[in-house]
This record gives structure tokens, C-alpha cells and sequence, in this order.
């Protein structure tokens, strides 16, 4: 059983712009999502997955992730998700980790949140300077809620 423990921050400058690299485009949407999951489908760039997340709150979730084939995700997106979250995905190394930062855009444009992957609940990352205020236990950034209520309608 894969585990994800990760912290949510929300960007406060654009200084991590010096480090990251050109980005890669993501879409997803959700085939389902109640209080005990969510399903999701993601393209990221030429590649796509199925993916299967706890709905826990909080930094600990557990998670399993599977390859699909792009045009069947696709699909499965215009077909089963009305509701996609659209950003641009950051990889930016600092302090011996990488970070990933995304930029939304479409119905959540404007709203820009930084990650960090943890190896375990405890550790106390370096943060980077435009690392704002941490929203990992608000639900309202979690990426199937920012799908039924987006950034731009708060």
C-alpha cells in the first residue's frame, strides 16, 4: 500500500521562479469522490494515470497510482468529469528536497500552492522563502474540492 505524506503551502512571491524548471501541464478530473476516496484521472504532459487517494485530513493519505493510456484518459475525462482542475506543474529543488508548485489555471486561476513530499510525519522540511501560509489540513485546497468549488467562486 503506497502512503503520501505531504504539506500544502500557499506561494507568496514569485522568487521561485529562479530555480523551477519549464513546467509541465497537468488536467485531471474525479470519477468519484465521497469521505472515504477519491478517484481521480490526471494527464501530465504525454503521460497519464489512474490514481486512488484516502480522503483523510491532513498530511498522511494513503495512495495507489497506475499508468493508463493517454487517449483512454482522455476520454474518461470528457466523457465522466465536467469538472477539471487545469495547472502547470513547478519541480523546484531546495534544501535537498523537491518541491512541486502548481499554477492553476481556468476556474481556479489565480491560486498558486506549493508541496512537499515528507518521508515521514514529523520531519520539519526547510522552507523556501516563498513558502506563505500552510493549508494542508484545509480541505478547501484539496484538488477534488477546488474541482467542485473553484478558487475563483470563494
Amino acid at each position: 500500500m503506497g502512503v503520501e505524506i505531504e504539506r500544502k503551502f500557499l506561494v507568496c512571491n514569485d522568487s521561485w521562479r529562479e530555480s523551477a524548471d519549464e513546467g509541465t501541464a497537468y488536467e485531471q478530473g474525479y470519477l468519484s469522490s465521497n469521505r472515504d476516496c477519491s478517484i481521480r484521472i490526471r494527464i501530465e504532459g504525454d503521460q497519464a494515470r489512474l490514481n486512488i487517494k484516502s480522503a483523510t485530513l491532513g498530511i498522511i493519505r494513503q495512495e495507489f497510482e497506475y499508468p493508463i493510456p493517454v487517449d483512454e484518459a482522455r476520454e474518461l475525462l470528457e466523457r465522466f468529469c465536467p469538472d477539471t482542475v487545469s495547472k502547470t506543474r513547478y519541480l523546484i529543488p531546495h534544501a535537498g528536497k523537491t518541491w512541486e508548485l502548481d499554477v492553476f489555471d481556468k476556474a481556479n486561476a489565480g491560486l498558486v500552492v506549493a508541496e512537499i513530499e515528507l518521508e515521514h510525519e514529523d520531519e520539519q522540511p526547510e522552507l523556501p522563502d516563498w513558502a506563505g501560509k500552510e493549508v494542508s489540513g484545509d480541505p478547501r485546497y484539496y484538488n477534488t474540492e477546488l474541482s467542485r468549488h473553484p478558487f475563483t467562486r470563494w
